[in-house]
């Protein structure tokens, strides 16, 4: 059986997916020193991804490692990688964060760019995992962005996942990146749309000036939306004909069936990011557990106090289910709505 999660219970200033995703990001917590030992791997085409290798002092040999990846504009310094890299640590478990192409401290490490469906580079993190850690069973965790990679990629491998990964985790994904650009284009989520195009395009003013060889393309004007960026940039970069093509390509919804390896995804009514509808839409794994809550917004899940040792009960329940894979008993997969009117 999969661990019991408990409702979230949002902290009563932040009531409003709105405000938890915004006090998930600027809410006041205490600095951690890095300490992680930093770790390449190299790909097939040249550029290299960066592993932030943070390992307990009393990991032993065949100890649990995890894997993360963060979301789109993120980095291993995102305050999400860090608390639950952190509460892992204490538990015993080895993390790795990875910096996404172009990304956080790889920035100038890569001549391509990262995009939501590079399974292959999860794949390769997973690999090179899997070799400093021959005896450890292996977590992959993916917020965001990240959490889509993490889906596609279970959803790629079905059965022949290595034997190693048997747990994974997936927090806020955009599992339909058609519906998610379109929900972005609404109302408030308006100001996200305008958030995530303004980073990539200082991420992108500051790769030009910095990475030999980079693959680029121009952009003039410059693109207002994140659809726009995909189509004129992104998408054409990658292979694909235009953001259409790209979208329903990268989409993880379509290989949720296939996943064999016991994967929980959180995602929340009220993300202003994510729209928990479009998982009604698609056909679940018998491995996959889904748990929706009421409120959290994205990447946010700030609680009452009591639940947990802090507010941050998202990093809390990542804890619980990569600790409860120690034991080695594959859970049943599951939906869980706490929200009393989804699904309809």
């Amino acid at each position: 059986m999969a661990p019991d999660i408990p409702n979230f219970r949002p902290h009563p200033l932040l009531r409003s997916g709105h405000a938890q995703t915004v006090a998930g990001v600027y809410l006041p917590e205490l600095s951690r020193p890095y300490r992680a030992k930093l770790r390449m791997v190299h790909l097939e085409d040249g550029d290299r991804l960066l592993l932030h290798d943070d390992c307990p002092t009393d990991w032993p040999v065949a100890g649990r490692a995890a894997l993360l990846l963060h979301g789109l504009g993120g980095s291993h310094e995102s305050g999400y990688m860090v608390r639950v890299a952190a509460k892992l640590n204490q538990c015993g478990v080895r993390t790795f964060r990875k910096d996404l192409r172009g990304f956080g401290a790889g920035y100038r490490t890569a001549r391509h760019h990262c995009h939501a469906g590079r399974t292959d580079d999860a794949a390769a993190c997973l690999d090179f995992v899997g070799h400093l850690c021959p005896e450890s069973p292996v977590t992959i965790i993916g917020f965001s962005m990240g959490g889509n990679i993490v889906l596609k990629l279970l959803g790629e491998l079905g059965d022949s996942a290595p034997k190693s990964l048997n747990s994974a985790v997936a927090v806020c994904p955009p599992i339909d990146l058609t519906h998610c650009a379109r929900h972005l284009r609404t109302g408030m989520n308006r100001v996200y749309d305008w958030s995530f195009v303004r980073t990539l395009h200082g991420l992108l003013h500051r790769r030009r000036r910095t990475v030999p060889g980079l693959v680029d393309r121009q952009l003039r004007p410059l693109p207002k939306r994140l659809r726009d960026f995909d189509d004129r940039y992104t998408a054409p970069l990658v292979g694909y004909s235009g953001a259409k093509e790209y979208y329903l390509e990268c989409s993880s919804a379509p290989l949720l069936p296939q996943i064999r390896v016991p994967t929980l995804i959180i995602a929340a009514a009220d993300d202003p990011v994510i729209p928990v509808a479009m998982f009604e839409r698609y056909a679940l794994s018998p491995s996959v557990t889904l748990h929706i809550t009421n409120h959290g917004g994205h990447l946010g899940f700030i609680g009452v106090r009591g639940v947990d040792a802090d507010r941050r009960w998202l990093d809390w329940r990542v804890v619980d289910w990569v600790t409860h894979h120690n034991s080695g008993i594959p859970p049943a997969g599951r939906l869980h709505f706490e929200h009393s009117t989804y699904p309809p």
